[in-house]
């Protein structure tokens, strides 16, 4: 692992499959470290130069072949005698990389920044066999590739009139990004749905509806002063909605409570009175015989006897009430 990490890119692998990327990398070291010359033929390197590159050129080969040219000391015959054993590499390489290119659609690629990173790796693959790929067949290889729905579009960059192959994926880099953000705006509210209500909007509705529960039956729009201190009161107790379906104590109607209750005097002492003439209870077992069409001799005494209203009355109901008509 330590001299992995003095490496200044990746060994020779010993199949050889990385030797036209080794090859470029090793040259540029080379040139960069003044010792470009010493694989060139008839140079006038110096033995200390000529030590120098070979030091580097064997730390950056594969352990076996080491051990295979561990009698080669000149820079220049190690260069060559890799060059011999690896060069089939291009002959390999570029029926490959035209078979790429051939197959090659911008429509197969999930994302521009996928397509054109296989564009850069076959254009280079090429390029190091020997072949060359223009800035124009990059562009007609892209825009001649694009999905048959997208026809329009195609057509647009053409008329744009593209030079250079990255001022078009600049374009379509620009375009996936407004179309994603186009989508995201989207998905996140779909079309017609209103924003969520505020909490304190809410809180109001559940106040109002309390307020009007204890009010009980309006009889206009507007109310008086006394009872607009009452709603006022109302407002600050509690949110939880009343259940106004419980009848009153005082007269046992619904939809009112006792401190609202504007039920008359004298109807609501009789309703009391019924509360209280429900305590007490009485069983009573008839004896007689029963008639002929079935029915008892007491059911037809009760059903000759003719009741009124007034027969109903208490007194205390009777004053109750005049002094109500009063």
């Amino acid at each position: 692992m330590a001299n992995l990490a003095k490496l200044e890119f990746a060994a020779l692998d010993l199949s050889g499959d990385n030797f036209l990327s080794w090859v470029l990398d090793a040259k540029i070291h080379l040139r960069a470290n003044g010792l470009g010359q010493t694989i060139v033929d008839e140079n006038n390197a110096s033995p200390e130069e000529n030590a120098k590159a070979m030091i580097f050129l064997r730390r950056h080969i594969h352990e076996a072949l080491k051990s295979e040219y561990v009698v080669v000391d000149e820079p220049l015959v190690l260069w060559k005698a890799l060059g011999e054993r690896y060069d089939h590499q291009k002959t390999m390489t570029l029926p490959r990389a035209r078979y790429e290119w051939t197959h090659l659609r911008f429509q197969d690629y999930k994302s521009v920044s996928e397509y054109n990173s296989a564009m850069h790796r076959i254009t280079s693959l090429m390029r190091l066999c020997g072949e060359n790929i223009s800035e124009e067949d990059m562009l007609e290889k892209t825009l001649s590739t694009f999905h048959a729905s997208n026809v329009l579009l195609q057509q647009q960059y053409r008329h744009s009139s593209f030079k250079k192959y990255s001022k078009l994926v600049s374009c379509l880099l620009l375009a996936e990004q407004n179309n994603e953000l186009l989508l995201k705006n989207h998905q996140s509210r779909p079309t017609g749905s209103a924003p969520l209500p505020e909490i304190n909007a809410a809180s109001q509705e559940v106040n109002a509806t309390s307020s009007r529960e204890g009010l009980g039956p309006r009889s206009g729009p507007s109310t008086n002063g006394k009872n607009a201190s009452r709603n006022k009161g109302n407002t600050q107790m509690s949110h939880v909605p009343r259940n106004v379906d419980s009848p009153c104590h005082r007269c046992g109607a619904k939809g009112h409570w006792v401190r609202t209750c504007r039920t008359p005097r004298h109807l609501a002492d009789l309703y009391q009175a019924s509360l209280k003439n429900r305590k007490v209870e009485i069983n009573y077992i008839d004896h007689a015989p029963p008639a002929k069409d079935g029915s008892s001799e007491i059911s037809r005494q009760l059903n000759k006897t003719h009741l009124d209203v007034s027969d109903f009355v208490t007194k205390r109901g009777n004053e109750g009430y005049e002094s109500e008509l009063d």
